[in-house]
Formats: C-alpha cells, structure tokens, sequence
C-alpha cells in the first residue's frame, strides 16, 4: 500500500527536512492569522467582566444586604461589609451573609471603589479604575 522511505543507513524511518520546513511553514501560517486576532481580547474580557460585576454580581450583594438591614453599608464599611459583618457603626443587625463569596476586586487586581450614599446615584456609587488604576477615560461605572 504505502511504500516506507529508507534512509542511508539502513531501514530507518523518518521524516526528510522538506517534509519538516513544510510542517513548520503551515504552522507558522496560521499563527501568522490566529494571533493579531487575539491580541486585545484579553483586555476586553477584563472590562466586560468588571462591567458584569459592577452592574450584576456586586449589585445583587449590596441589594440583599439593603434588603437584610434596611440599608446599604456605608463608603466607611466598605465592600467588605458583603464578606464579613462590620462592626463599625451602623452595625447591621440583620446581617445574613457573605453575601459575596471572593474579595471585590476588579480583573485588575485592585478594588472597587465605593461610595454610599453616591455622588451620582442616590444609593451608591460602584467603579473600578481601570487597567491604569488611575481615575480616567477607562473607568467603568455605574453611572
């Protein structure tokens, strides 16, 4: 059916440096097409994934614990008020958390920022800074 190469030295398989530098040259083709394709998706994924948190997963914590306690923690209390029960004053009296499973930090590695009552909205005020950490055109917001 299919014949076997030979080489020089008696019976050994192979591949030859033709059939290698081929290989080589569609592998690095289709590097040459995925790759510019996936540069910057990264940093799409990370804002989409802040924007989810500051629009769904940390939204949601801060209403059921608006719900528990009547009201939201406050810029003092923090986010950390939806991992553990503060004990800064108000105390909540109703706390029935974690109401966050994971520290509230963005895709970043830095934390959000919190401000209740907000500045923007009558409730609270949630953002991250973005990649540069900095207050700026990247910020993502919810307002």
């Amino acid at each position: 059916m299919f014949k076997q190469k030979k080489s020089f030295q008696g019976g050994q398989k192979g591949f030859t440096l033709v059939e290698i530098m081929l290989v080589v040259i569609i592998i690095a083709a289709l590097a040459a097409m995925v790759v510019p394709r996936l540069v910057g998706r990264s940093e799409q994924a990370k804002i989409s994934v802040a924007r989810s948190d500051i629009e769904a997963n940390i939204s949601t914590a801060l209403k059921l614990y608006e719900l528990d306690n009547g009201q939201f923690p406050t810029t003092d209390q923090g986010l950390q008020a939806l991992r553990a029960k503060p004990s800064s004053s108000p105390v909540p009296s109703n706390w029935n958390g974690p109401y966050l499973e994971k520290e509230p930090n963005d895709p970043w590695g830095n934390p959000y920022v919190y401000i209740s009552p907000g500045k923007h909205n009558p409730d609270y005020d949630l953002s991250s800074k973005g990649k540069d950490a900095n207050s700026g055109e990247d910020d993502i917001k919810n307002w």
